[in-house]
């Protein structure tokens, strides 16, 4: 009997995923169907379990179309009579709705590490990252209401519809804790707001400049994490007291809030000048100031802090996963509202399973970085055992070792750590990085790092003698 046979039969023999059936199972996708109440009252021949696993599916297989992505669920498969068609798919997606996907991800997200891995944590805070991204839609009057292009004015427009998407992800294993999107006219910070629910006692948020805002600060703090934040130039700290490694405690004050008056907080900042060599030979100094509600200087000194907000650039990374390498650029394929947050919650949702087994696989090589797996070798194979319709049901052999985990240990990345940066340019048009073209490098580069902390003197940290 074959694994998928012991799993389903009949008509609900094409709801599998492969391997990533292990992490989401039929008695998950079960469960969140009842609860959504869109479980199907008479047996069809698209059960609406067979449905969920197809949207995920979709989410592998971003460049198949609706009946190549059902041929890959039923190439292994014996006896399957059914062969819907692309509209049959498409009424079974609006029946089933973005509920249960959105729950899927809500079960599957969270951190990975375990306590003490390394990337994962400083000084026994959990460290994650909160940053945000555009999605593409489709250029379609229905979707457009509501997902906006970029303009000028009223009579100018360009490029796609544009979807706002933010994510809190661990840094070191790129696990998602937590999303949110949108429409992008919203901004950023409304949506980070919803993610604070994820965070506790345990954890440390990095972020950048976007985020400095003392609201959202304060909301960090009461939920009882800490933060690291980068500052935006324009903010004047008032410095209260300066500390022996070079950064100082300072108030830094707020808007007017209803009900909240004049909003006050003391944090500490490190005032740094950051050199960066480029592989080309190229040199460029710039200043960071960086806020933090770290405010023991010796126990979490700020040269430490300045290296661990290199960090925060994990979340550039997971995007670059599910942008690049699942979506490959593509816009999303759904041509309505309740498709495109389905299909992103499934986009999400089969990330996050691709890095759980990436979690479990690490876990079977004592002192292995999650970080030399690499994304790519996951996607592929997770794809080739949906097609084969392997390893649907847990080994008894190991059971945190699979097709898709040997194959990612047997193509890790070098062992040495890289440092590098991306080059801030892209043949669109209408990137945001067209004003700044001439001010990053135009390829991807290695480079080395220095800092330079100092205490702040008349506003601006003097400039280090070279």
């Amino acid at each position: 009997m074959s694994s998928v046979s012991a799993c389903a039969s009949g008509v609900f023999a094409p709801g599998q995923l492969g391997e990533l059936t292990q992490i989401i199972d039929v008695d998950l996708v079960d469960e969140v169907l009842a609860e959504h109440g869109v479980v199907q009252r008479r047996l069809r021949l698209l059960p609406s379990r067979v449905v969920v696993y197809f949207v995920l599916a979709l989410a592998l297989f971003e460049s198949c179309s609706y009946r190549a992505v059902w041929g890959k669920m039923t190439a292994a498969l014996s006896g399957v009579a059914v062969h819907p068609a692309a509209s049959s798919l498409a009424r079974a997606r609006r029946r089933v709705g973005s509920g249960p996907l959105r729950a899927l991800f809500q079960i599957v997200a969270g951190p990975v590490a375990p306590r003490g891995h390394d990337g994962s944590f400083y000084r026994g805070l959990r460290t994650v990252a909160v940053d945000g991204t555009y999605l593409h839609v489709p250029d379609l009057e229905q979707i457009t209401w509501r997902y906006a292009k970029r303009g000028a004015d009223q009579r100018w427009e360009f490029g796609y519809p544009l979807l706002r998407l933010l994510v809190i992800v661990e840094c070191g294993t790129r696990a998602l804790l937590a999303a949110a999107f949108g429409p992008e006219c919203d901004g950023e910070l409304v949506y980070a707001r919803r993610l604070l629910g994820v965070l506790d006692a345990t954890m440390l948020l990095l972020a950048d400049t976007a985020f400095d805002a003392i609201g959202f600060l304060m909301d960090v703090s009461a939920a009882q994490a800490q933060f690291l934040v980068r500052s935006s130039a324009s903010r004047i700290p008032t410095i209260t007291a300066g500390l022996d490694d070079g950064s100082y405690l300072a108030r830094i004050n707020g808007a007017w809030r209803p009900g909240h008056g004049w909003p006050v907080m003391t944090v500490r900042v490190v005032e740094a000048w950051i050199t960066v060599t480029l592989a080309d030979g190229t040199v460029r100094t710039e200043s960071w100031r960086l806020l933090t509600s770290l405010l023991d200087h010796r126990r979490y000194p700020a040269a430490e802090l300045v290296e661990l907000y290199h960090r925060r650039w994990q979340a550039e990374t997971t995007y670059l996963s599910i942008k690049a390498t699942m979506l490959d650029g593509r816009v999303l394929r759904s041509r309505s509202i309740p498709g495109i947050d389905q299909e992103v919650w499934a986009l999400l949702t089969a990330y996050q399973a691709l890095i759980r087994v990436a979690g479990d696989a690490a876990a079977t090589v004592p002192g292995l970085s999650m970080e030399r797996i690499s994304f790519t070798v996951l996607l592929q194979t997770a794809c080739d055992q949906v097609i084969t319709a392997g390893a649907v049901l847990t080994p008894a052999a190991d059971p945190l070792l699979g097709p898709i985990g040997t194959a990612a240990l047997a193509a890790l990345h070098p062992r040495t750590k890289r440092q590098r940066v991306k080059a801030r340019t892209r043949k669109n048009p209408v990137s945001k990085y067209t004003l700044t073209l001439r001010q990053h490098p135009q390829t991807t580069q290695s480079y080395t790092f220095h800092a330079h902390v100092q205490i702040m003197e008349n506003g601006l940290a003097p400039r280090p003698h070279r």
